[in-house]
């Protein structure tokens, strides 16, 4: 998959440990290790935090698309109560 490579590309830009990113996701760093290695995939919450994280679109980390820029919320969404 292709979550692992766009993940530890993310964490080496920033110059930061794993353990770091882990911490930041609020997963255990075993588990945010098995993501990257491609051991293991992450929860919605922790993809969700991942994305936070890194400012990129959660799209972005799953493969989905290759722009990293978060997207803004649609206008139906704005829409809403």
């Amino acid at each position: 998959m292709i979550i692992e490579k766009r993940l530890k590309e993310l964490r080496k830009e920033r110059g930061e440990s794993q353990e770091t990113v882990a911490r930041a996701a609020g997963i255990a760093l075993r588990n945010y290790h098995r993501i990257e290695t491609g051991e293991g995939l992450p929860r919605i919450p922790a993809l969700c935090a991942l994305a936070d994280h890194f400012q990129v679109n959660a799209d972005y980390l799953l493969g989905r698309t290759d722009v990293r820029d978060m997207l803004p919320p649609s206008s139906e969404q704005e829409a809403r109560p």
